[in-house]
């Protein structure tokens, strides 16, 4: 496959494949489905592979930037299609592409919308394969590009909430200063950012990342529901299931734009960052991000986000080695890595 046209069944699929390698984050399952039901009302997307595009050709990004457990959050898919247009205004290249920052149930389809709104193929190349919590982790390793302006275009929220605009500034502060505005807005905004072209996507970005969430989602859903689903996706990813259980102690705090917790299980312990960052027995480690590390309901073996854990859940716990996972150069960067240590207070590195 090198170029196709998408369809509601790979938007599906997508969704629940893209839940899954989001890790515990990257978003709601209905709010996939239910912006995959805009994508074809808007029109038909296309996916396109880095092989048929020049390495001159620039693309962007679009995203979600917010926590997902945020009650007051409104993005509606103007607002999406707006960051894109005014993208296009305060860049001085034609756009030739679209692309999305991670795989997550609402993440995999960022841009569809997009796409078939401006006529813009959709790169089945997210900047990560899999859900992380920063910016600066879906941003293709531009923070080791010496000078880098990053320009990030935003919208989100309503009423008195309601904000638009753009920063052009250093990548940590145009990433934290959207971070903050999305708190402003009621917990989300919508962004499109960090042009770039397709040469740097090859060497940076987890290629057929867009693909993989798709067959993943298929092998999901072509079991019945129940834990057997749960068998497939550890088959299918070469991981393994670690531990089921009910979820004894959970907690989670909304801070600085992010949703931060633990999950226990019996004796197993789970840490998130918006997505699940380590996972211990008895304080042996199972999983450190980036090894995927995912919850499903035990009865129905459908993939539970961080923010929907409940005291009492009956919850299957698996985790798959990075290896197998498509992830971007910037799962190997040490010092991204490193910043994840303080705010869960275990050791990553």
């Amino acid at each position: 496959m090198t170029i196709r046209e998408l369809t509601k069944e790979d938007a599906k699929h997508a969704v629940y494949g893209g839940c899954i390698l989001g890790g515990g984050g990257g978003g709601w399952i209905h709010d996939g489905l239910e912006k995959s039901e805009l994508v074809f009302q808007t029109g038909t997307p296309q996916l396109i592979s880095v092989e048929e595009m020049n390495d001159q050709d620039y693309v962007a990004c679009v995203s979600l930037v917010g926590a997902p457990s945020a009650k007051e959050q409104y993005i509606d898919a103007q607002q999406l299609i707006d960051t894109v247009q005014k993208m296009q205004n305060v860049f001085d290249q034609p756009l030739k592409a679209l692309m999305t920052n991670e795989n997550g149930g609402a993440t995999t389809i960022n841009g569809w919308l997009q796409a078939a709104a401006t006529g813009l193929p959709f790169l089945d190349a997210p900047c990560n394969g899999r859900a992380h919590p920063t910016g600066s982790m879906g941003s293709l390793n531009l923070s080791e590009v010496e000078d880098y302006t990053s320009i990030q275009t935003f919208s989100g929220g309503k009423g008195e909430k309601r904000v638009e605009g753009y920063v052009a500034a250093s990548l940590d502060l145009a990433s934290n200063t959207v971070r903050s505005i999305s708190v402003q807005a009621g917990g989300m905004v919508g962004v499109c950012r960090n042009p770039v072209d397709i040469g740097y996507v090859k060497e940076n970005a987890a290629l057929g990342g867009i693909t993989q969430a798709i067959e993943l989602g298929k092998a999901f859903l072509a079991v019945p529901e129940g834990p057997e689903r749960i068998e497939a996706v550890a088959s299918f990813l070469k991981g393994r299931i670690i531990h089921s259980g009910k979820v004894s102690q959970f907690e989670l705090n909304a801070t600085g734009g992010f949703d931060v917790g633990i999950v226990q299980i019996d004796d197993l312990e789970l840490t998130f960052w918006n997505e699940y960052m380590t996972a211990e027995m008895n304080g042996e480690r199972k999983g450190t991000f980036p090894d995927l590390i995912m919850t499903f309901n035990a009865e129905t073996g459908l993939p539970v986000v961080s923010a929907e854990i409940e005291e009492g859940l009956d919850i299957a716990v698996i985790s798959v080695p990075q290896e197998n996972l498509k992830l971007s150069s910037t799962m190997f960067n040490k010092k991204l890595l490193k910043a994840i240590e303080p705010i869960i207070q275990k050791k990553i590195l």
